[in-house]
């Protein structure tokens, strides 16, 4: 499994983190994520390569906003 962290922008609660959870869960190829709302910083697993903007929609779908990404990754 390859991982990759990224920061989204406006969560605040668990609400939050269950919201950005579940959009990017249904991406191919997502086999885990973790979300820290206090933070920002979300953390995603992957089997596959992943469309980085596909995760960006699926933040976005979820009502927030990608903040940033790693300088470098593997998805």
């Amino acid at each position: 499994m390859a991982e990759f962290e990224f920061w989204v922008n406006g969560m605040t609660c668990e609400h939050c983190e269950r919201a950005v959870t579940a959009e990017l869960s249904a991406l191919p190829g997502i086999i885990d994520v973790q979300v820290d709302a206090a933070s920002g910083r979300v953390n995603l697993g992957h089997e596959t390569p992943v469309d980085l903007n596909a995760v960006e929609s699926a933040v976005e779908d979820a009502g927030y906003t990608v903040r940033s990404w790693p300088t470098t990754t593997n998805a």
